[in-house]
């Protein structure tokens, strides 16, 4: 298992914005991007496995509506969570 709680317990702590913060847009980005990152290497050792790769779509286009919404209501926090994140070169 490649998520495991201890992991997601640490996203949250790490991305919340108060405390006990679970729904925000940086932690479920955070989140996202976790399992996106997992499925990639998963998809580089099985090529064939169309499944994970359309769930592995499903989670990108997700994030992108997330970041899209974060960058249209505080730009501020978007290139914080990018820059942290490194998911823009």
């Amino acid at each position: 298992m490649a998520f495991t709680k201890e992991k997601k317990e640490s996203l949250v702590k790490e991305f919340q914005r108060k405390e006990r913060d679970t729904g925000s847009p940086e932690v479920q980005v955070a989140l996202l991007t976790e399992r996106i990152n997992y499925l990639t290497e998963h998809s580089k050792e099985h090529k064939k496995d169309n499944h994970s790769r359309h769930g592995l779509l499903k989670l990108v286009a997700q994030r992108k509506s997330l970041l899209t919404y974060l960058k249209r209501k505080n730009l501020d926090s978007y290139k914080a969570l990018i820059k942290k994140l490194n998911l823009r070169k």
